[in-house]
């Protein structure tokens, strides 16, 4: 009879050792990021987020960054360590926002508390650390970086380094805030943290953000050069008076950009001018004591909230038919506003086809392009090679040639809806079957004009912004008849072109312009009453637009917006109302900056106040009676579904006219309008 071994055991016939248990190596747990040590004895750390295109910083991924650097601090032969990026446009994204936006007080502190202790282990682990860096490195993927000896970045048009956090009410707090200004010294880390600027790899190489710059096929192995000639960071220490001074400079710098509005730039500059002279440890509670004050707050919250939105809409495809891809454009019309569009087009990679009847419209089309390429290379926003490329994707025609080979044929003529017939009509004849058909309108029917042809399904409004470079949003227009391969084809068209799309339907002046009319209408009003034009200005100034109602008549023309407003007039008879100084600085010739006179003098940049002391009382009712004015329009707007949700049309104001963001045109799950006072503004008398 076989003995228990229990009996045998206690009997001391044999000794009986229970399995024990299989305990997982901590690295066994990392799902995000791949350790290995070659022969060398270097450590390359990937950072390779699973079925995603972006690596960002979470609980997780802080949590075993952190396991694979303890792992690396046991291995007594590492000599040096480089960490990498698998992805191909971004190294890392930063934090993750959504997880932050929607966190408690006691778990966003978990997650600085965690965040900062990770990069300090970083920081101090005794052998060189080198970051590579190809894409995007921003936020907390660049405080990442910061905690590294060497930074080695890519000459990738997709790199870029930065540190954004203020664009979005917060400051960097994970080191950033400490570590910039000893690396490359106080004046230049403030401009780059308070601005949120973010710098491709050349520049920020010649500011010292980066210890060099190679094609990306070179990165390991510059980096495994550099191994032996690493050195710590130096740690720059400006006298106590130079702080101040800079601090000082910096603070009104910010004061005069934003008047005080937004809190995170202040915020930063109290941090930055501070924690890099004070013990680890402090800097590190000043860093987190700031960010838990601003993060929570409504500013940020909504600051957040804009900027998801706008990441879902530049990148979500349009959910219904099928995006056909775009190889070939055609532009027709060389004025302006075709020439910042064919610009556009080419530097991203199309071929365009300029056509215009006149070739002197051709001539100073290609002109103002290559002005825009020179500028671009002036500001380092491309080379010389960019500029020359971006010209030989342009080719200008002034002939009839056929446009079968173009995917979309954007038209950019006159804002005059018998010439735009006419020209749809002629392109009709002369484009492909499924060619796309688009109008740059900024207030005329879409289906009006989709009407002159005989295949109104694929006409759809394309509305860009002038100047086209600069703005970032396109309003894409359909009608009942669109069809949804159209929209989908026209919203990764733009997508791809790095701008936001918006999907409206056609309606007079859309989103932007039928929202914006009624506010500049009303403004020229005011100044018909005998408000001055500075304080009407200054009112809206104050309230957070980049530009008073005023200037930008004068910028985009009187006459201009007196078309746009006679559109709108005509559609809504009622409620627009109708201003003589206007129509009677239009006959004067006054047309604003391209006349050189509107309501200022140009290229005067400012006039002098005709007033000593602002009435800010008046301001205060200019501002209600403005302001209530847009809300208003954007509340219809929504009532009669103009746009797919609130949210759309709070995005197209943002990125259109500049209304700030952090006042919030919209709220998820409340109407545009919160409460009944921007509804009886409307009601106030039309007197000073």
């Amino acid at each position: 009879m076989k003995t228990h071994p229990l009996e045998a055991l206690a009997a001391g016939k044999e000794t009986f050792v229970p399995h024990p248990p299989y305990i997982p190596s901590p690295l066994e747990t990392v799902k995000h990021f791949r350790l290995g040590v070659d022969a060398e004895y270097i450590a390359w750390l990937t950072f390779d987020t699973p079925n995603s295109a972006a690596n960002v910083w979470n609980d997780t991924t802080l949590r075993e960054f952190g396991i694979c650097l303890e792992e690396i601090a046991l291995k007594p032969d590492v000599r040096a360590l480089i960490i990498r990026s698998a992805k191909d446009k971004i190294t890392v994204a930063g934090a993750d926002l959504k997880a932050l936006r929607h966190s408690s007080v006691k778990k966003l502190e978990r997650l600085i508390d965690l965040g900062q202790s990770t990069f300090n282990k970083l920081a101090g682990l005794p052998m060189p650390k080198l970051a590579l860096i190809h894409g995007a490195c921003v936020g907390g993927g660049f405080e990442m970086a910061l905690a590294c000896d060497v930074r080695i970045a890519s000459d990738s048009d997709y790199t870029c380094v930065g540190l954004p956090e203020t664009q979005l009410g917060l400051v960097p707090a994970w080191g950033g805030s400490t570590r910039l200004p000893r690396l490359i010294g106080l004046a230049k880390a403030l401009e780059i943290i308070v601005s949120g600027k973010q710098l491709k790899a050349k520049d920020a190489k010649r500011l010292g953000l980066v210890d060099a710059v190679v094609p990306r096929e070179y990165l390991e192995n510059v980096a495994r050069a550099r191994i032996g000639s690493v050195q710590h960071t130096h740690r720059r220490r400006e006298p106590l008076l130079l702080r101040k001074f800079i601090a000082c400079r910096a603070r009104k710098a910010v004061l005069a950009k934003t008047r005080g509005l937004y809190l995170a730039p202040l915020r930063a500059i109290e941090v930055v001018t501070r924690a890099p002279f004070v013990d680890p440890s402090k800097a590190m509670e000043l860093e987190k004591h700031a960010i838990l004050d601003l993060a929570l707050t409504p500013e940020t919250e909504r600051l957040i909230d804009v900027f998801l939105r706008n990441e879902v809409a530049s990148k979500k495809p349009w959910p219904r038919g099928v995006a056909l891809p775009v190889h070939d454009v055609a532009v027709i019309g060389a004025g302006i506003m075709g020439a910042g569009i064919a610009h556009w087009l080419a530097s991203r990679g199309h071929r365009v086809l300029m056509q215009d009847i006149s070739t002197e419209s051709l001539a100073r089309g290609l002109s103002s392009i290559r002005d825009l390429l020179n500028e671009g290379v002036k500001r380092r926003a491309s080379t010389h090679l960019q500029m020359r490329d971006t010209l030989d994707h342009i080719l200008p025609d002034h002939s009839r040639a056929p446009l079968t080979h173009q995917q979309i044929v954007i038209e950019a003529a006159t804002e005059d809806m018998a010439l735009k017939k006419k020209i749809f009509a002629d392109l009709a004849t002369r484009t492909g079957a499924n060619t796309i058909l688009a109008t740059n309108t900024s207030a005329l029917s879409v289906t009006e004009l989709a009407a002159a042809v005989p295949h109104p399904e694929r006409v759809i409004g394309l509305h860009f912004f002038n100047p086209v470079h600069r703005m970032p949003l396109v309003e894409i227009i359909t009608t009942m008849h669109t069809t949804d391969d159209v929209i989908a084809t026209a919203v990764s068209f733009v997508q791809h072109l790095g701008k936001t799309p918006v999907v409206v339907k056609d309606s007079p002046g859309f989103i932007v312009n039928r929202i914006l009319m009624p506010y500049l209408l009303e403004a020229a009003l005011l100044h018909d009453s005998g408000v001055p034009v500075e304080l009407i200005d200054e009112a809206m100034l104050e309230f957070g637009m980049p530009m008073g109602p005023m200037r930008l008549f004068d910028e985009i023309g009187l006459d201009v917006a007196a078309h746009v407003g006679r559109t709108m007039t005509d559609a809504f008879p009622d409620r627009l109302p109708k201003s003589e100084t206007l129509d009677r600085m239009i006959s004067d010739g006054k047309l604003g900056k391209k006349s050189g006179e509107g309501f200022y003098k140009h290229p005067q940049k400012a006039t002098k106040h005709h007033w000593t002391e602002p009435d800010h009382h008046l301001m205060e009712r200019v501002q209600e009676r403005l302001v209530g004015l847009i809300r208003d329009e954007a509340h219809r707007c929504a009532d009669e579904g103009i746009a797919r949700s609130e949210a759309d049309i709070e995005l197209a104001m943002i990125l259109g006219t500049g209304f700030p963001a952090f006042r919030a045109l919209a709220a998820f799950g409340a109407p545009l309008l919160s409460g009944s006072r921007a509804r009886e503004v409307t009601t106030l008398p039309r007197t000073a």
